[in-house]
């Protein structure tokens, strides 16, 4: 599988539905084209994984233990959240009502591509995590990078 990568605004329909862009579902591998999982997010977005990258998720939430708290917690929250996502014949998935909710979605998404998962954001909530980052853009890749 190639990155997930890119920004896109659509608009939800009546059903809760959204397009993948046609560029995003191209980075699917092979079994896993038209097979999603969508769950919580962290910051208020919703994360969209291909079937196959959300079984090494799984995997690794496989090897945490259960005798502690704030792997339990984690455990429920995500997974509890956790919803199978099919893509239709028009590339579109259909998110829940409460991951709608979760994320404050009402009509405009903000998909984004990160690297081996999709986001999906509310446009102003993007925003206001934008402005409200205390770092700058060039000081986190100082950082990060060299």
């Amino acid at each position: 599988m190639t990155a997930f990568k890119g920004s896109y605004k659509f608009t939800l329909d009546h059903k809760g539905r959204v397009n993948i862009p046609a560029k995003l579902r191209k980075a699917t591998a092979g079994s896993s084209y038209d097979s999603f999982v969508i769950t919580r997010g962290l910051e208020e977005c919703l994360f969209v994984f291909a079937l196959d990258e959300w079984e090494k998720i799984e995997e690794k939430l496989r090897n945490l233990s259960f005798t502690q708290s704030h792997h339990r917690l984690f455990i429920r929250i995500l997974l509890s959240n956790a919803s199978d996502a099919n893509l239709d014949g028009q590339g579109r998935i259909a998110i829940p009502q409460n991951l709608l909710k979760l994320a404050n979605i009402d009509k405009e998404v903000l998909i984004l591509g990160a690297l081996q998962r999709i986001e999906i954001w509310n446009p102003e909530i993007f925003e206001k995590y934008l402005k409200q980052a205390d770092q700058t853009y060039e000081q986190v890749a100082e950082k990060i990078l060299f």
